[in-house]
């Protein structure tokens, strides 16, 4: 008896033909008409073929009422969602008033338009820009143009945690210490932006699927690392307070390798203590790391330094993609043991001998204005 074959998922078929699939869900009343026809054709301009089954896309575009915004709920994390509404006007604050929606409606990122004016992207990040234009036509142009390197972009954020770490550092050792007390400095010098507290913007279920599909503990900002040995290296836990970096296994993580097989992070953890998982950008300084024996340590901030190279596209935190693009910005800087490299709408990066060495050779010019473009 011949087996029958099955059918594969739109999804599948998409993935092995290097195609991609977008649908719409949501409410399309609660949305300007005139931008979603336009769109449509962008996003096909753009290799993204129309589906039906928003389930079966990789790319979902959520039309949300700003005043009611409703959440959709993927089944994989390798689905991108993208929550699209439209203002009457221009926020006064864009990021303060449109980053509840991000969180509410359990998006990627958010399109807000404002008609005439064009339309605002704001980003877990804290990335907030507008992308300006009236016609309707140039302006879905553009903005698929800014939105399908993210969409298309892979995260790299499961964590495999082995309980081999040496009883010698599970109190820690002098890297965890120099984490440490340059967590408790970053928050001396306001580097470390209040994070967004999600557990009063969403339900206890809503708040468990954003965990489960992002691997984060909360929204917090900026991470810091030190290289332990040749093959390791201490890195944040992801959410925790960076000034509060007091647990060595729990609030600090020892990563020690990376399964690309799988797309995860390996840690060695204590085996009597349950850790947190480490920060989203691990895979960038894993990647920093091995390319770049000289770096002692790596430091993120949500601030700025004129006249930094950056990187061209704004790769959401995570993603191969972005990791890939900040480890080549270091790797030829003029001195990779101590480069400065910008994350555009986000932040920068920097290399040095240990996190505090990097903040002294920063502090004086560091920006806590991130350009926005």
């Amino acid at each position: 008896m011949t087996p029958l074959a099955v059918a594969p998922s739109a999804r599948a078929l998409h993935e092995s033909t290097g195609t991609r699939g977008v649908a719409y869900a949501g409410d399309a009343s609660t949305v300007d008409e005139t931008l979603l026809a336009p769109l449509t054709s962008a996003f096909a301009s753009a290799g993204f073929e129309q589906l039906d089954d928003a389930s079966e896309a990789s790319l979902v575009v959520n039309l949300i009422d700003p005043e009611r915004p409703r959440p959709f709920r993927r089944h994989s994390r390798g689905t991108f969602v993208v929550a699209l509404c439209t203002l009457r006007e221009r926020p006064a604050d864009p990021l303060r008033d449109t980053y509840p929606l991000l969180v509410r409606s359990l998006a990627n990122i958010v399109l807000c338009h404002v008609p005439g004016l064009g339309v605002l992207f704001t980003t877990m990040e804290r990335g907030s820009y507008l992308v300006g234009g009236s016609d309707p036509s140039a302006l879905a142009a553009a903005v698929v143009d800014r939105l399908a390197p993210l969409a298309r972009s892979r995260l790299v954020i499961d964590n495999e945690f082995v309980p081999d770490l040496e009883p010698a550092l599970w109190n820690g050792d002098r890297c965890t210490r120099e984490l440490s007390a340059c967590g408790r400095r970053l928050d001396e010098l306001g580097l470390l932006p209040a994070p967004f507290p999600i557990e009063e913007m969403l339900d206890p279920r809503d708040l468990r699927h954003v965990k489960r599909l992002y691997g984060i503990g909360g929204l917090s900002y900026g991470n810091l690392s030190m290289r332990r040995d040749a093959g390791r290296f201490w890195m944040s836990a992801s959410g925790v307070d960076k000034s509060m970096l007091v647990e060595p296994g729990r609030d600090l993580l020892l990563v020690s390798g990376f399964d690309a097989t799988r797309d995860r992070i390996v840690l060695s953890v204590r085996p009597d203590l349950e850790p947190r998982r480490v920060s989203v950008d691990a895979i960038e300084h894993w990647m920093i790391y091995r390319a770049n024996p000289s770096v002692g340590a790596i430091l993120h901030v949500h601030a700025w330094v004129e006249g930094v190279p950056a990187t061209e596209v704004n790769y959401p935190c995570g993603t191969r993609e972005l990791a890939e693009s900040v480890a080549a910005l270091v790797a030829a800087a003029p001195d990779p043991a101590r480069a400065v490299v910008g994350l555009r709408n986000h932040g920068i990066t920097a290399t040095g001998e240990t996190p505090n060495e990097i903040l002294d050779r920063l502090e004086p010019r560091l920006l806590r204005q991130v350009p926005m473009t």
